[in-house]
């Protein structure tokens, strides 16, 4: 939904299989609490303390071979 990639609501339900309400829903809630979603996740040393924080609470439930591939895909 940020940039770079500004992809469609519409299409990034389709491609991850996550409801259009649940991503609009999602999307309301960070911009109420001024999260900043990671621009790029290919160059998270320019993050700041906000962007790895999010990056933390996305990968909390993840177990270890979800989170290796997050960190391989993702940096």
């Amino acid at each position: 939904m940020s940039p770079p990639n500004r992809q469609s609501v519409t299409r990034i339900s389709e491609e991850l299989g996550i409801h259009v309400i649940t991503l609009y829903k999602w999307r309301k809630t960070w911009r109420l609490q001024g999260e900043v979603v990671p621009a790029s996740h290919k160059d998270p040393g320019g993050w700041g303390s906000a962007d790895k924080f999010t990056v933390v609470l996305e990968t909390a439930a993840f177990n270890a071979i979800e989170l290796s591939t997050y960190c391989r895909e993702d940096g």
